[in-house]
């Protein structure tokens, strides 16, 4: 998994975290239990990851789920890795007793934004007369 994840770092052009920080930190996420990791492909060498995190929601009363990151190695992108990844998040977060899943996509890629709105996913929706935004303050 933390492999996987490092080609994403890498996709991205990121620097941070390092090949070891990475695997600490995905073994921090696991332990934690709050965190889960979705793998597609063959066993001995996964196509694609995608982490899911959890916490309770006041509003709904149950756990909220947060798709973090979906990863499809270049090499298996277009055979369905990603479709497939996305619809066992839906599938795991509705085991686990979620009643919504949320996620940020970068407008920049365009298919994981064409992947995400065939799946049902919404850039926005009307609430009390405005639209919920994803904002973020980096601290």
């Amino acid at each position: 998994m933390a492999g996987l994840l490092c080609e994403f770092r890498d996709w991205w052009g990121y620097a941070e975290p390092s090949d070891a920080e990475m695997g600490v930190r995905v073994e921090r996420l696991i332990a934690s239990g709050e965190a889960e990791f979705l793998l597609a492909g063959e066993t001995d060498a996964p196509a694609g990851v995608c982490q899911l995190r959890y916490r309770f929601g006041l509003w709904l009363g149950t756990p909220d789920c947060w798709l973090e990151d979906l990863f499809v190695r270049e090499s298996a992108r277009g055979r369905g890795v990603g479709r497939a990844l996305a619809e066992a998040a839906i599938e795991r977060a509705r085991e686990r007793g979620s009643r919504r899943i949320e996620l940020d996509v970068n407008d920049a890629n365009p298919a994981a934004l064409a992947l995400y709105e065939r799946l049902g996913f919404s850039a926005w929706v009307e609430s009390a007369g405005g639209r919920n935004l994803l904002m973020r303050l980096r601290l």
